[in-house]
């Protein structure tokens, strides 16, 4: 079959990715769906073709935690000559609870995965990008403290802090860090929109997005013994109760997998950009996320980081 545009979703294979997939594949057959994460254990793109009767997913593995197997990607990508993408969804995103850890290009982990190789990612793949394309970042309420989700609060000085955590800042917790770097999924969206909304001759958008709480999903599975049981065994089970005495933005995969598969794809959306969506709904990010000082910061940080020559910084900046 010959496909009019593709689709792209890191952390494709499960849970909120994967029923974003799941969703665009069934709303357009006509799109090929291409579903990116370290691995697929348990086959989803082939599930997801047999669960529409279709064949237009696939999987391609990446590994966001480094520069380089980012760009041996986009190389391939390259390479196989695939329609122009219409949707990039960046969606993965990991959780170390424990002590400091460190990607082999030196920057701290969750911080390097939920936005450095994500942003290396669309920088490298923009020149693909379809007239009309849709950027949707998956972010998290966690980033704002007025939220009070229970994990302690985002905090941003400098990026270079957040890639390099200094003797005092090593000491936060790792949750502490998730908040921090979905803070900064934040206020780099907003940086990205700026520049395209300066680019008229391309009709780009993109938008945050929270998804909310989703008990069961595989964000915890570094956690402790009780952190587990609690996570993946008990909380899914009482999901209206959670609604009820917690917050109501606490959903299924499904759930926020539909509200994710909207903001790639949805008509009723289309336009909206340099936005926050919490589920269907677009309210205010925190009060930190709208300094663009801090976004600034984040963006020269991230081009400096990530362009490994002259030319590519000319390109990242998305100055033409």
């Amino acid at each position: 079959m010959s496909f009019t545009h593709t689709a792209l979703i890191t952390g494709g294979t499960a849970n909120l990715g994967f029923q974003c997939a799941l969703g665009i594949a069934q709303q357009h057959p006509e799109y090929l769906v291409v579903i990116c994460s370290r691995s697929d254990p348990d086959s989803a793109a082939a599930s997801i073709n047999e669960t529409t009767h279709q064949k237009n997913v696939i999987f391609l593995p990446i590994d966001l935690s480094s520069l380089a197997n980012v760009r041996a990607f986009a190389e391939s990508w390259k390479a196989k000559q695939f329609p122009t993408i219409i949707a990039l969804v960046l969606n993965a995103g990991l959780q170390f609870p424990g002590e400091v850890q460190m990607s082999g290009d030196g920057i701290e982990s969750t911080f390097a995965i939920n936005h450095v190789g994500h942003a290396l990612l669309f920088h490298l793949l923009f020149p693909h990008l379809a007239d009309k394309a849709r950027i949707a970042i998956t972010s998290s309420g966690t980033h704002d403290p007025a939220q009070k989700t229970g994990l302690p609060d985002a905090e941003y000085v400098t990026a270079e802090q957040l890639a390099h955590p200094t003797p005092d800042s090593a000491k936060s917790a790792g949750r502490q860090r998730y908040a921090s770097s979905k803070l900064a999924n934040v206020m780099w969206t907003y940086a990205l929109h700026r520049r395209l909304s300066a680019m008229p001759k391309r009709n780009l958008t993109v938008v945050a997005f929270d998804p909310g709480l989703m008990p069961g999903t595989g964000l915890a599975r570094d956690g402790n013994s009780l952190e587990k049981f609690l996570w993946f065994r008990l909380l899914p089970r009482i999901l209206p109760l959670l609604r009820f005495i917690i917050s109501p933005n606490i959903h299924t995969p499904q759930e926020s997998g539909a509200n994710l598969t909207r903001l790639a794809v949805g008509a009723d959306v289309e336009g909206k950009s340099g936005v926050y969506f919490e589920g269907k709904e677009i309210i205010k990010s925190s009060k930190d996320s709208y300094d663009e000082s801090k976004q600034e910061d984040l963006w020269e940080w991230t081009i400096k980081a990530t362009a490994t020559s002259e030319g590519d910084r000319r390109e990242f900046e998305l100055m033409n």
